[in-house]
């Protein structure tokens, strides 16, 4: 196989933005030229964070009884792997799959996120997974995030039966397009700024928000995914401290190792719009220490090749200061107001009256176009459809099964009526 990082610079940073955070700070921590950097040196101290649940922090015993989670309002004990067709897998991340699922007995389409339970507890994630899920219940009222239909596990694995959504990830048409004309970027920036709006009023900071993590449904619409980074309980005028996100998107404030809050998120927006009208992340560079020091240090440069009220979102959302940054004050009602918004009518945003500006065009779930065939070419895992009652549970996944107890939810009936 050709080297294609050798060929693409813009692949090879393409593959590392599908690295997540542990992974990439195991590979600086490597790399010994970027480990004498004294910003690299003092972003790895950060290791041994103030939220240990969060991060890969130092091993502990499995979960005992007394430390079992359970935040389900309900369970669903009937649903089972063998309900469903596992037809396709369509993404893959550190724990496990999601796959495109057809319930045998519904004929409705659905993406499964499918978790194996030993890699989380290996990792000490299981926390992430948790509030992942809390999220996802809450998410039933607004257009632009992904919903949870229900939830099970097996001894061995955790499934999340969310909305099938195929328009493709706003990271995969970047990397086609390699830029938006700034129409589009705006109405893509307003979908998203609800979507975060929205969150916050829920006092749930998303803090992972990147292109990846972006999906646009059949008709072009943005949809928000993947909570495994959310903190909950963040009021306003809170703050939290853990060092965790994707490296090119990270504040300042968590660089830094500062306590930050809600306006973290409004950085990253500002770093989605600059990518999506510029093609990379502001302060973008291969060498990772020299990224960070730009992050730190560098003043934005902008190209002329933006009208001034992009340009000026940018500046004000892309402060260095949190204290200063747009939306520290009045959070989304700051970033509504903005002249750069000045064209969106937002009461026809969130009840989608706005054409999108690029339509998918799929023709029905079975349409896979805008999915990477680096997924969709991969065989589906037999194990995947395996029931419970299949499994040779041992010792390590009975601890497992226990730390989950609770993941299970069924929405209430009357929410089918």
């Amino acid at each position: 196989m050709k080297d294609e990082t050798k060929k693409s610079p813009l692949k090879a940073f393409m593959k590392q933005r599908r690295m997540g955070l542990n992974d990439f700070i195991q590979k600086i921590a490597n790399n010994s030229y970027a480990c004498k950097h004294p910003d690299v040196q003092s972003i790895l101290k950060i290791s041994q964070p103030q939220e240990p649940e969060l991060m890969n922090a130092n091993p502990s015993p499995p979960p005992s009884p007394s430390q079992q989670i359970n935040l389900g309002p309900s369970s669903n004990p009937h649903a089972k792997p063998s309900d469903f067709h596992f037809l396709k897998v369509i993404g893959k991340g550190s724990f496990g799959k999601v796959l495109l699922a057809r319930h045998k007995a519904e004929e409705v389409f659905y993406a499964v996120k499918v978790l194996q339970k030993k890699a989380i507890l290996k990792k000490k994630e299981e926390k992430h997974i948790m509030s992942e899920r809390n999220v996802l219940l809450k998410n039933v009222k607004h257009p632009f995030l992904v919903g949870l239909h229900f939830s099970f596990q097996t001894a061995d694995k955790l499934y999340f039966v969310l909305d099938y959504i195929n328009g493709g990830e706003l990271f995969y048409h970047l990397q086609r397009e390699r830029c938006f004309l700034e129409p589009r970027a705006r109405f893509y920036a307003a979908e998203i700024a609800s979507a975060l709006g929205y969150l916050h009023s829920l006092h749930i900071v998303y803090r992972d928000l990147k292109p990846e993590n972006i999906l646009l449904d059949s008709q072009g619409h943005i949809v928000l995914t993947d909570f495994g980074l959310c903190k909950e309980n963040i009021e306003h005028n809170s703050t939290t401290s853990t060092f965790c996100g994707t490296p090119e998107y990270l504040a300042p404030e968590v660089l830094h190792k500062q306590p930050y809050d809600r306006t973290v998120d409004w950085w990253c927006l500002g770093a989605v719009l600059y990518e999506m009208l510029y093609g990379l992340p502001p302060f973008y560079s291969r060498n990772t220490a020299e990224m960070y020091d730009n992050i730190l240090n560098k003043p934005l440069q902008l190209k002329p090749n933006i009208t001034n009220s992009a340009r000026h979102l940018l500046e004000s959302l892309l402060q260095k200061d949190r204290t200063k940054r747009l939306g520290a004050k009045d959070d989304f009602m700051e970033i509504k107001s903005h002249v750069f918004f000045s064209l969106i009518n937002w009461d026809d945003l969130i009840n989608k009256k706005i054409t999108p500006p690029f339509n998918p065009n799929v023709s029905g779930p079975n349409d896979l176009r805008h999915f990477d065939p680096e997924f969709t070419e991969e065989p589906v895992p037999n194990s995947i459809g395996k029931s419970p009652d299949s499994i040779l549970v041992t010792a390590s996944v009975k601890e497992a099964a226990e730390a989950f107890l609770g993941f299970s939810y069924a929405p209430p009936t009357d929410s089918f009526l």
